[in-house]
């Protein structure tokens, strides 16, 4: 029976992907010298917001996700950041393959928010593997599944995310509004001649901040 262990070498921004791309550079060695043919690999992502420290303007913008920061003993826990898979071809001792992390920058979305939030640093994210395992030998094919306790830790540097954001959204974020308040702030936008998204929420913004008489 194989053995498997993963390491994570690197990640970093796919430049050229048609969306937000990470990718993650994993490093898979099988240690009983069995040929391995291929394998069917998943992979949840984690972050462990628990495994660093923030400033106060981070923890300003993590007010939303966790809280003020005496309830962070009880809020600051592991999330879910996505779940990704690829097909690893056959090798025997060692491999290096791509995973891609398929990311958003939707502010609904609990990861996008929480990276938006931090200014510097890094963020610890946790790599649970699973999968499939096709083996090959004198008997013919056998089928394994990866260890259910398979798993890699990196610390993905702040810059990196922010370098991956910058480049598919050059200062600019996304905001997923009801379609019937979409409809009403085009009405605004249009009674105003406002040409613009920008300025038509920075006209409500002026109303909103415009002191009472």
């Amino acid at each position: 029976m194989s053995e498997l262990s993963f390491s994570v070498l690197d990640l970093f921004a796919e430049p050229y992907a048609v969306a937000p791309q990470l990718t993650a550079r994993l490093g898979i060695t099988e240690s009983t010298g069995e040929a391995i043919h291929a394998i069917a690999l998943r992979a949840q992502v984690r972050i462990e917001p628990q495994r660093r420290q923030y400033t106060g303007d981070e923890e300003r913008g993590l007010l939303d996700l966790f809280g003020a920061r005496d309830r962070w003993y009880d809020t600051l826990k592991p999330f879910l950041w996505m779940q990704t898979g690829t097909m690893v071809q056959g090798f025997t001792g060692a491999t290096e393959v791509n995973l891609p992390l398929l990311c958003t920058y939707d502010f609904d979305v609990t990861a996008s928010k929480y990276l938006h939030a931090l200014r510097d640093g890094s963020v610890s994210v946790v790599f649970l593997f699973s999968g499939t395992v096709f083996t090959r030998g004198q008997r013919g094919f056998g089928v394994e599944q990866v260890p259910w306790d398979c798993e890699a830790r990196y610390d993905l540097p702040v810059a990196v995310w922010r370098e991956l954001i910058d480049h598919y959204y050059p200062n600019s974020a996304w905001l997923r509004l009801d379609r019937a308040l979409i409809e009403r702030l085009a009405a605004y936008k249009a009674e105003r001649g406002l040409t613009t998204w920008d300025e038509t929420l920075g006209a409500l913004l002026a109303d909103v901040d415009r002191p009472v008489p």
